[in-house]
């Protein structure tokens, strides 16, 4: 089977200059949705046809080719004198043995269940159009029987009366049988509205030759829809991510309400996961059994082991959290962090690039970067590890069960050994010894006979 994906069309209501097919739809480009179902099929020929933008498309075509499964062609519609000259441009690029199914980039949501029916339905004698039945089909092409078969299909302004009242709907999606499309594409005409030469006359011009002409339907309406505004990409964003809600609830995720909950990559979940409201979930994302997820968190490249428990308004990056750990809320785990099991890490406190051992606790406004804790480590209030001395960047050490006092420095690279204190506003620039306290600070003064200015009349 061959693909050809239309993808050449400007976008002007989108109000952008970015191709349309280009905008991302839970974080992914419109046509990467498009070509990843594609590819489900196992197609041998992939043709992206582009036009408006440039080599934008072509270049993102080409960066996602390196995911692996089937070669993707590009072709260059240009001009753009429709649907039916898109195709033309494919012909080089394609198997003439083969079945040709044709798709749209600036339809993301089809499934390829619906699209295996498709290709089923056509075998590889009949063509066969993805069609749905709608309670209003303005605007849209109108399928057209004639004793129960498809006969033609009827754009709306080329319609009458009598075919505008007809429900069922063209999708533009369709599976046909290459071996005539040369010569159907070059009887094609330009004498309806719009001056275009539609891909959907060479229905009626199969009936004319006796190929059948089939149809099939996809599971739901949305299938089929297409984005040519902001308002209706914003539309399939909440309908992408509801599917994305239901199926996580039908595998026993928790969701405290599916309407507000964003998956923008792969989120993998266990037995027993609770997702709050307004979470935001990027990458991929593993769950383990028994998390909980608190709302408004934002969650990119993480796993979080199970038992965990990630209180509301926390941003985790590229870090994995520990069994039975607590984080947040308002806590920050950015890239390379490691935390082990029943790590506590409050609110306001920042961990990069770090590993914190097992039941050490950071409970709020501190900064840990560029360093390796031990276990059942404490670290008080206002802690900072100062990694930077402005160039470089160096590792700091606290050893098993120190006690970081409120306030410290520890100017990196130091070492704080085992059961070793650190006195309330110590600046550590040196070792502190296992087991014992350290502290510096300023000798404590009074002084005497001295006045708080007085703010001096004008």
């Amino acid at each position: 089977m061959n693909v050809v994906i239309l993808a050449a069309g400007m976008g002007k209501r989108m109000q952008s200059a970015l191709p349309k097919v280009l905008h991302p739809l839970a974080d992914k480009p419109l046509l990467q949705h498009v070509i990843n179902t594609a590819r489900s099929l196992k197609p041998k020929k992939l043709c992206v046809i582009y036009g408006h933008g440039g080599a934008a498309v072509p270049s993102a075509v080409q960066a996602w080719g390196e995911d692996g499964g089937v070669a993707i062609d590009t072709a260059l519609q240009q001009p753009q004198l429709g649907t039916g000259h898109a195709v033309m441009q494919a012909l080089p690029h394609i198997d003439a043995a083969a079945p040709t199914l044709v798709l749209y980039g600036d339809v993301p949501l089809t499934t390829g269940a619906s699209l295996q029916r498709l290709v089923e339905a056509a075998g590889d004698d009949k063509l066969a159009i993805l069609t749905v039945e709608q309670a209003n089909p303005f605007g849209l092409g109108r399928i057209i029987r004639e004793d129960g078969k498809i006969v033609r299909i009827v754009e709306e302004k080329d319609a009458t009366e009598a075919e505008r009242a007809v429900k069922e709907i063209n999708s533009g999606i369709m599976v046909i049988p290459t071996r005539y499309l040369t010569g159907w594409l070059d009887a094609l005409q330009n004498n309806n509205a719009q001056g275009e030469y539609y891909l959907t006359d060479i229905v009626a011009q199969a009936v004319a030759a006796g190929v059948p002409v089939v149809s099939a339907q996809p599971s739901a309406e949305w299938e089929v829809a297409g984005v040519n505004s902001k308002v209706q990409l914003a539309e399939l964003e909440r309908r992408h991510q509801l599917n994305i809600a239901h199926a996580l609830l039908e595998k026993g995720v928790t969701l405290m309400d599916p309407a507000r909950i964003d998956v923008r990559g792969e989120l993998i979940c266990g037995r027993d996961v609770t997702i709050d409201v307004g979470c935001v979930f990027e990458g991929r994302v593993e769950l383990g059994d028994g998390v909980t997820i608190g709302a408004h968190s934002v969650l990119v490249n993480a796993r979080v082991a199970a038992g965990a428990k990630i209180k509301p308004f926390c941003h985790i990056e590229d870090a994995l959290v520990g069994e039975q750990s607590v984080i947040g809320p308002y806590a920050r785990l950015r890239p390379g962090t490691e935390l082990g099991q029943d790590v506590h890490i409050g609110n306001f406190v920042e961990i990069k690039n770090s590993k914190v051992a097992a039941h050490s606790k950071a409970n709020h406004l501190a900064y840990v970067g560029d360093a390796d804790i031990g276990s059942r480590v404490n670290i008080g209030a206002g802690v900072i590890t100062c990694n930077y001395d402005g160039v470089n960047k160096f590792r700091t050490t606290i050893e098993d069960e120190a006690f970081i006092g409120s306030d410290s420095q520890l100017v990196a690279p130091v070492t704080v050994g085992k059961g070793a204190t650190l006195g309330a506003g110590t600046t550590l620039t040196k070792d502190a010894p296992a087991g014992k306290l350290t502290i510096s600070r300023p000798k404590q003064l009074t002084i005497e006979g001295w006045k708080r200015p007085v703010k001096i009349k004008k």
